[in-house]
Parts: structure tokens; C-alpha cells; sequence
């Protein structure tokens, strides 16, 4: 069979969506450019790794391999209802929080739904919804890379199937503050799903004004889901674990009906329960982290390059307008053996996107830029 041929039975739906980018490997780099020491400043990613405790959580792994894990996350489920004040069965654990995206929109999205999302956006935001036939709408930052809550309320009060709302935004790193989410709520139809992805939620709560979601959307009588991970902030990214509340049981069934059977694996089960025990190591990372982004974003502006704009960032990323094409700069940063992520969306050519990462790390990116944009 040609691939002509195989081609003609894919839905219609596939050929058009793009694939998702997650950046080069150190590997790759290492090889193609025949550096040593990699900078990963392009995934996120914690620098500081996982709390201690679950390299010990981890170590008689290999007498467990043999036997499927608990395919409903029982003991995770149970914690993390109790300090999130949810009950067990509003709570939904997936290989990643990404693959919650993608059984929400399997359970809740047919052919010509309406979706509302950011642009630029997490980039499965976009593509789970038009792989089952949804139409994305994508709302236009503000001049001053922040959300434009009028053009949310509006776009809202339109009544889409679902909303994506990342808080704070991944790539930009903006947030919505409480009062604007509050009047994002008052926007939204009650028919709609508020789909809150919070993938950043351990660094965005030290910000001044980031809202509690979970206790403003239990206050409305209306669907909803939070979705939070262990990859960034508890360090996980390797093992992928994210987790998901919502406004009620019966929501969560509907995703068990699409969900895979024993979708999170033994190893990342028991990494998670055991980082979730160790909040002092997360949040000493965090704040070490946020202390890291604001120096960082000092020196960029004391760069004083023409045209150089920073979004405002309650994340763990910063994101660069450059005010020149990308493509030179992250090769030429790659060259230097810094990864980093140019983003590539129509509009946004100029932009790369900046983990924060070591401090060591931090400095070898703020010295290859300096050096490749002659200042």
C-alpha cells in the first residue's frame, strides 16, 4: 500500500494539524554541535530536579514491573483531595496534564464546536480541538503582551463549547488576576466548559493577585476542570503526571469512559506521592526560581537593546521579543550549546521563550546573548 493510498482512509480532520514542537534533545545538540556543557532553558523545566525523597520512593521499582499499577490512582487521588479540598472522584489523573486535555476533548468536542483559546498559545490547546473537528478561536494579546479581558468577556459571552484558559499563559507568562477572572466567570455561559489550565499554579501563587480559581469556581453552579502538574514545579517532567479537579463527578466519568486504561504508570505514581510529601523542597525551588527570572529580566532590560520587550511573567519562563528574526539567534545560541524555544506562530517570529534554569545556566544564556546581539 502507498502512502497515497493510506492517506485516503486518515480523517479529515489530521492532515491539517501541525506537529506538536518539543524542541531539540540534549543529545541532539550535543551531537550536531559538538558541545559539552547544555543549557535546557527551552521545556520548563525545574533545574533543581524532584525532592530526594522520590529517588528513594523509586528504588525497589523493579520488583514492582511485573504487576499493572492501580489504574485509578487511588492513593494519589486521595491526597491530593485532601489538600485541595476536592473529593476523589472530582479528580482526574493523567500521563501528563496534556493527555487530560486530549480526553476532554474526546469526551466533549464533535465536528464544529466552538473552542476559545489564546493566541499565541500552549500549542495542544489548539490541535486536540481541531483533531476531533472543534473550531479554535485564538484571541490577540495586548500591546503589552498582556490578556485582553474585554476581548475574553466578548468572545465568552458567545457562548463557545469550551474555553481553554491558561493561568498564567504558557508562552507568554501573563496571568489573569482575580477581578479579571471574576469577570471572566460573569462573562461565560453556563453551557460552556472552563477548562483552567494551571501548569504553573506553584509559581504563579507568590504573585500579587493570582486568583484561587478552585474557590471562585466552586462559588458558580456551572462545568469546569482545573488542571495542574508535577512536571514543572515538583520536577517531574520525565515521569509526566498531571491531575485535574472538576466541578463534579460526573465529569470525571465522562473522561474515564476515553481514558486509557492504566495511564499513569507505577514509577510516576509513586514519584508523585512521594514529591507531593516534600512541599518544603518544591516551594524552596520556587522562590529560588522567581528570585532567578526577576534578575534575569533585569539584565535583559539593562541589555537596552532597540525594540527588546519582555512579557510579564508569574511562570517560570520569560517571553523575548528580540525585535529581529529568531531563527539567527537560536542557532546561533545552539552553537553555544543553549537551547530555547523560538517560537514560530505567524506574528511571532521575533520571539524565543527563555526557561529559567540554573544559575550557572542563566548566566551562559545571558552572555551568549549579549555577545550575539552586540551590546
Amino acid at each position: 500500500m502507498n502512502a497515497s493510498a493510506i492517506q485516503e482512509l486518515v480523517r479529515p480532520e489530521v492532515p491539517g494539524l501541525p506537529p506538536y514542537n518539543a524542541g531539540l534533545s540534549s543529545e541532539a545538540v550535543r551531537s550536531r554541535y559538538g558541545v559539552e556543557h547544555i543549557a535546557r532553558l527551552a521545556s520548563n523545566e525545574n533545574p533543581f530536579g524532584a525532592s530526594p525523597v522520590v529517588g528513594r520512593a523509586l528504588a525497589d521499582l523493579a520488583l514492582r514491573v511485573g504487576t499493572y499499577p492501580d489504574a485509578n490512582c487511588t492513593a494519589l487521588r486521595a491526597v491530593i483531595a485532601e489538600r485541595t479540598g476536592a473529593r476523589a472522584d472530582q479528580i482526574v489523573v493523567g500521563n501528563g496534564s496534556e493527555s487530560i486535555l486530549q480526553m476532554l476533548c474526546q469526551a466533549f468536542l464533535s465536528p464544529g464546536d466552538r473552542v476559545l483559546t489564546q493566541r499565541p498559545a500552549f500549542g495542544l490547546h489548539e490541535i486536540y480541538p481541531r483533531m476531533m473537528g472543534a473550531k479554535v478561536e485564538l484571541l490577540a494579546l495586548t500591546p503589552s503582551l498582556e490578556f485582553d479581558i474585554d476581548a475574553w468577556c466578548e468572545a465568552l459571552a458567545r457562548g463557545p463549547k469550551m474555553a481553554m484558559i491558561a493561568n498564567p499563559s504558557n508562552p507568554v507568562g501573563c496571568m489573569f488576576d482575580a477581578k479579571a477572572l471574576a469577570r471572566l466567570l460573569d462573562a461565560t455561559p453556563s453551557g460552556t466548559l472552563l477548562v483552567v489550565d494551571e501548569a504553573y499554579y506553584e509559581y504563579a501563587r507568590v504573585e500579587s493577585g493570582f486568583p484561587d480559581a478552585l474557590a471562585m469556581l466552586r462559588a458558580r453552579s456551572r462545568p469546569w476542570i482545573v488542571l495542574r502538574t508535577f512536571s514543572k514545579a515538583w520536577g517531574l517532567a520525565a515521569l509526566r503526571v498531571g491531575y485535574g479537579i472538576a466541578s463534579e463527578a460526573s465529569l470525571i466519568q465522562w473522561l474515564d469512559r476515553v481514558r486509557t486504561p492504566f495511564n499513569v504508570n507505577e514509577a510516576a505514581q509513586a514519584a508523585a506521592l512521594a514529591a507531593w510529601g516534600d512541599t518544603a523542597f518544591m516551594e524552596r525551588a520556587v522562590v529560588e526560581t522567581v528570585r532567578q527570572r526577576e534578575s534575569m529580566e533585569q539584565a535583559l532590560r539593562a541589555l537596552a537593546v532597540p525594540g527588546l520587550r519582555i512579557a510579564p511573567s508569574a511562570a517560570n519562563f520569560l517571553f523575548i521579543d528580540l525585535a529581529r528574526p529568531n531563527g539567527p539567534v537560536n542557532e546561533a545560541l545552539l552553537a553555544r550549546g543553549i537551547i530555547v524555544k523560538p517560537w514560530k506562530e505567524p506574528g511571532f517570529e521575533s520571539f524565543i521563550r527563555v526557561s529559567i534554569g540554573s544559575a550557572e545556566d542563566n548566566a551562559r544564556f545571558m552572555g551568549a546573548l549579549r555577545e550575539i546581539l552586540g551590546t
